[in-house]
């Protein structure tokens, strides 16, 4: 079965390319240029693992990790946060995402952290 990746940027540049980079992994990817609903969205996604910008409009990063994690029917989904914030590793720890990534990244790089975390915490 296809494996999905929901990502939350609202660089729509960002969301068009990792699509595209992870579309061609034959991964299903869902896009929000906002994460106000997160919950519903993850509810409607049902995705296997979550990019999240920490920067995202309205609550931010740290705020949708904390809904996510503090939710059972979401706190078992993997989540990734990528940003240019040159804290993101700290920000990372502290909000109990499962790891980082930082901009700008490379295309080998976020191919691998999407494998790795599919394969390690997906279902």
């Amino acid at each position: 079965m296809q494996k999905c990746v929901l990502i939350f940027d609202d660089d729509t540049e960002i969301l068009l390319v990792c699509k595209l980079i992870l579309e061609q992994q034959n991964y299903r990817v869902e896009t929000r240029t906002r994460c106000d609903n997160i919950i519903e969205d993850i509810s409607d996604v049902k995705p296997d693992m979550i990019l999240l910008d920490l920067w995202i409009p309205e609550i931010g990063g740290e705020n949708a990790i904390s809904l996510m994690k503090n939710n059972k029917a979401t706190q078992h989904i993997s989540v990734i946060l990528f940003s240019a914030n040159d804290e993101i590793e700290e920000v990372c720890n502290r909000s109990n995402a499962n790891g980082f990534l930082k901009k700008p990244f490379d295309v080998s790089t976020l191919k691998k952290i999407v494998e790795e975390h599919i394969s390690k915490y997906a279902a």
